[in-house]
């Protein structure tokens, strides 16, 4: 059996690095999953039948999706590492799968933009409406919302009874506060071409990561067929 070429083990070495950080990613995305799940504050969203859909489905990818990069990280490390084309060839197919899900999202996102800030916007007022009612228990679920989008209340004038749900501030924040109505806009408008560019930015990262194993794959069985 042959050993690897100086290039082959450059490619070797890269793929451990680029898999050792896909690793470490999935670990972060599926520790933020967990925590916006069971927190004290955030873990009332999935409960009662008027729990926002978006909201919990979104928390569930991250963490199927944080499990899922921890999954392909390691097979990309190991198939590196022991120069296995099993684990390298599990490795790219779990890497497409994630590279056809991402693609999926974003054009689901794209197109359904209105629809999601629609959503949102109704979860939000409905939330308010009720903790106007007199419902304590949305009192910490408000105050990471408003906290969140740095805003207070639908139009930015806020009761004195609901004051404390909004962000902390001086008296001439209280006074020129955003609505939470523009602030949720605001996101989507003006945001929604960074979050198309971090996912673009993945991708290609992704595109790399399985190039690079088909490379290597390749690589190893080329030495290995050589006596």
């Amino acid at each position: 059996m042959a050993a690897l070429s100086g290039g082959e083990m450059c490619i070797k070495y890269l793929m451990f690095a680029f898999n050792l950080v896909f690793w470490l990613a999935g670990t972060a995305v599926l520790g933020v999953g967990l925590w916006l799940r069971f927190d004290s504050k955030t873990k009332g969203l999935f409960e009662g039948a008027d729990s926002p859909y978006l909201f919990y489905t979104g928390v569930y990818i991250l963490i199927g999706a944080g499990a899922l990069m921890m999954v392909v990280g390691f097979l990309g490390c190991c198939g590196a590492i022991q120069e296995s084309p099993f684990m390298l060839g599990l490795f790219f197919f779990f890497l497409l799968i994630l590279f056809a899900v991402e693609v999926a999202a974003g054009i689901w996102g794209f197109s359904n933009q209105s629809k999601i800030v629609n959503d949102i916007t109704s979860f939000y007022m409905e939330t308010y409406d009720n903790y106007s009612k007199g419902d304590e228990r949305l009192k910490e679920t408000l105050l990471v919302i408003q906290t969140g989008l740095s805003c207070c209340g639908p139009t930015g004038t806020v009761p004195e009874s609901a004051k404390e749900t909004c962000p902390p501030g001086d008296l001439f924040d209280e006074l020129i506060a955003k609505s939470c109505l523009d602030a949720i806009d605001e996101v989507f408008d003006s945001k929604l071409h960074i979050i198309g560019g971090v996912g673009i930015s993945i991708g290609i990262v992704m595109m790399f990561g399985m190039i690079f194993s088909m490379l290597l794959c390749c690589a190893i069985r080329k030495s290995r067929e050589v006596v």
